[in-house]
């Protein structure tokens, strides 16, 4: 367990005497590292380089537009939020030296270190009780100030509960959030960003599943001048399971980007990777990086990540990259898919054809790709709001054709 007051840095203690220096693609030696599970990390921003843009982890992000994330300093005070109301469920802000903090993960990159350096108190949502409950926990007057944060979901062993992450208004924002899921338990954690226009948000979610627990970890990313979320999940324990999600939809100017990683460290542990998105309009940008790391002990893993991308415009670009690793050759099955494409032409004719118009078709198919990922999340009321909300993004510009009528 890695205490938030002690920075976590992997390196050897021969590297100094030999003159090593870290490479700008992280880690330690001469050569980027390999493997996915030996990345640099640490809990202290001053042991990871400037960010040039050249890094691997950063090569696809607007870097300009997150300069004060990056390498400003950070207003880590506690903020407002509204936390609905659950049997079983608590919040509190806790200091910096509790035992919680770092007991999931640890920065592998300068963004999410900075927040980790930065901010004051963490806010630890704590979970317990095997009856089925709902929470949503509330952000929308953070400001348009650089800001840290740091988030704690603690979920007992034997709980079964989702939580919501909805955050609105204006944002300047890197956090972190740890979430832990005890023995047995089933919990959906889901981050949904509505963000203004003008904001940037940059997080690193850290999982941890113990025993024969159950993690469905969903993203829905529809406002936010940049997102970039980075969600990552250790299978720990055996016979757990994650489902990851993702759902987004960006417009002109707008850059939306994911890195998934999910780690299979025990034996029989099942994972599913899932990401969807839709572009539209000039500068529109995407980005989806998918890890998949199939340790030596994770023998009977069964495992697939996959990402579809539909583009509805000229002038987008959604870069779309997986990634597998098997260090075993016990495994159930793994595979990985991507795709990135326009309308079927299939799909609109037979719409067409029974008298629908050419742009209700258009919205018919777009809604239907989205709300596929949207229906697995579980929650009728979230489920219902999203709809809307993506309803609202397809009115926002009217589709053309590619021939740009």
């Amino acid at each position: 367990m890695t205490n938030a007051a002690t920075p976590t840095v992997t390196t050897d203690a021969t590297d100094a005497q030999h003159g090593l220096k870290k490479h700008s693609d992280g880690g330690w030696g001469l050569v980027p590292v390999q493997t996915r599970s030996l990345r640099f990390t640490s809990t202290n921003v001053e042991d990871f380089p400037a960010v040039t843009g050249r890094e691997a982890v950063w090569k696809l992000t607007p870097i300009a537009r997150i300069a004060d994330l990056l390498s400003g300093s950070l207003d880590g005070s506690v903020y407002e939020y509204d936390l609905t109301d659950a049997d079983g469920v608590s919040a509190e802000w806790v200091d910096r030296s509790d035992t919680r903090i770092g007991s999931v993960g640890a920065p592998e990159e300068r963004a999410s270190a900075n927040a980790w350096s930065s901010f004051e108190r963490a806010l630890v949502i704590s979970v317990s009780g095997e009856e089925p409950k709902e929470v949503t926990l509330q952000r929308s007057a953070l400001g348009s100030a650089a800001r840290a944060a740091h988030t704690i979901i603690d979920v007992k062993p034997f709980t079964t509960a989702t939580v919501i992450l909805r955050n609105t208004g204006d944002s300047r924002l890197t956090e972190n959030v740890e979430i832990h899921v005890g023995e047995s338990a089933n919990v959906t954690v889901v981050s949904v960003q509505e963000w203004t226009d003008e904001s940037a948000h940059l997080a690193s979610h850290f999982a941890v599943v113990e025993r024969d627990a159950r993690l469905k970890h969903a993203v829905v990313s529809l406002g936010g001048g940049i997102v970039r979320l980075n969600p990552t999940t250790k299978l720990s324990g055996t016979g757990s399971d994650t489902e990851m999600l993702g759902v987004y939809f960006a417009d002109a100017g707008q850059h939306l980007e994911h890195q998934v990683y999910v780690y299979h460290e025990a034996a029989h542990a099942r994972s599913r990777v899932n990401y969807k998105g839709a572009l539209q309009g000039e500068g529109a940008h995407t980005v989806w990086i998918g890890d998949v790391l199939i340790g030596p002990h994770a023998a009977g893993t069964d495992s697939y990540e996959q990402n579809r991308n539909l583009v509805l415009s000229d002038g987008t670009r959604a870069d779309s990259v997986p990634n597998l690793e098997i260090e075993t050759g016990d495994i159930l099955g793994a595979g990985h898919a991507s795709a990135t494409g326009r309308f079927d032409d299939e799909q609109l004719f037979y719409l067409q054809s029974r008298g629908i118009e050419e742009d209700e078709a258009r919205r018919l198919v777009v809604r239907g790709f989205l709300v596929e990922i949207v229906q697995r999340i579980g929650s009728p009321a979230l489920e219902e709001h999203l709809r809307h909300a993506i309803e609202a993004e397809l009115a926002g510009e009217r589709f053309r054709t590619e021939a740009g009528e």
